[in-house]
């Protein structure tokens, strides 16, 4: 299977910077350059992100980590793909959730009370449809149109992943998703996930390919920090933060091999440090490029 490891962006990461690292991450052979959706920040919208990135690069995958979909109109969210991946084949990457990271970002995602999550589900079946079918019709609770084009349709379907954690969001991936990304498990933890994903899939007679499984993990160099660490604590009390946040290079290595044991072989690495970029990139390179296959 093909083991990939891409470099991921927070909501640390100004405007200024961004082409910069872009080019750097292209040069260096980093495999894909992932945009988190951090709407009150100064990071750069994930699809503009994209649209920059993908531009001024011709190796560079870049994807979504991850974009909230309910709230979105899926059928502009089905445009926006697919001019995309007609500019840019095969290396466009969405992932979506199903609401903001950050409480006070919730209320610009706005669907009816309580129905979130079943608009979730219609929108990726509508998406789904909108990038696979010309000028097909859509009828379902939440939306209902004709004739829906949004050509040129990708001349491969594009992989829609999803993100989350929680029974309900495993249930979903199975049954709608091409894979899966996580964020803050364990090794452990990821591999009952995947089997879960798994479980939901067969049961609604799909299969996802055995190499779509993957999470996102944050490196903090120099140990993790105390305030991180009681972050962690407070989320996760059962356990030592070491399970979920790298503390150095060496742990990196150690999670890693963790979760390949589990079944994943996608990785996003967030870098939480002081030192520049540039520094970073090297490392990256050094450590993991190797780790590919």
């Amino acid at each position: 299977m093909k083991i990939r490891i891409g470099v991921g962006l927070g909501a640390e990461t100004e405007p200024s910077a961004f082409p910069a690292i872009v080019d750097r991450l292209e040069a260096s052979g980093v495999d894909s350059l992932w945009l988190s959706e951090h709407v009150y920040s100064d990071a750069v919208d994930p699809f503009i992100g994209m649209a920059h990135a993908l531009a001024r690069t011709r190796r560079l995958k870049v994807g979504t980590s991850v974009a909230v979909l309910p709230g979105r109109h899926p059928v502009l969210v089905a445009k926006q793909l697919a001019s995309l991946a007609a500019l840019a084949p095969k290396r466009v990457l969405p992932v979506f959730g199903l609401r903001p990271a950050q409480r006070p970002e919730r209320d610009l995602f706005e669907v009816p009370d309580g129905r979130r999550a079943a608009i979730f589900d219609e929108s990726l079946r509508l998406l789904r449809s909108a990038l696979t079918r010309e000028g097909a019709d859509f009828a379902g609770e939440f939306y209902k149109l004709e004739n829906v084009r949004v050509g040129p349709l990708p001349a491969a379907p594009l992989d829609i992943w999803l993100g989350g954690q929680a029974p309900a969001a495993l249930r979903r991936i199975g049954r709608y998703a091409d894979g899966w990304l996580g964020s803050f498990l364990t090794p452990g933890e990821a591999r009952h996930a995947r089997e879960t994903i798994e479980a939901a899939a067969a049961e609604a007679g799909r299969e996802i390919e055995a190499d779509h499984y993957g999470i996102s993990l944050m490196l903090t160099e120099g140990g993790i920090p105390p305030r991180l660490a009681a972050a962690l604590r407070e989320r996760r009390p059962d356990l030592d933060p070491a399970d979920l946040v790298a503390g150095s290079w060496a742990d990196l290595h150690r999670l890693l091999d963790g979760y390949l044991e589990a079944g994943l072989t996608k990785f996003v690495v967030y870098h939480r440090g002081n030192g520049p970029f540039d520094e970073f990139a090297d490392r990256f390179a050094e450590e993991l490029l190797p780790r590919q296959n």
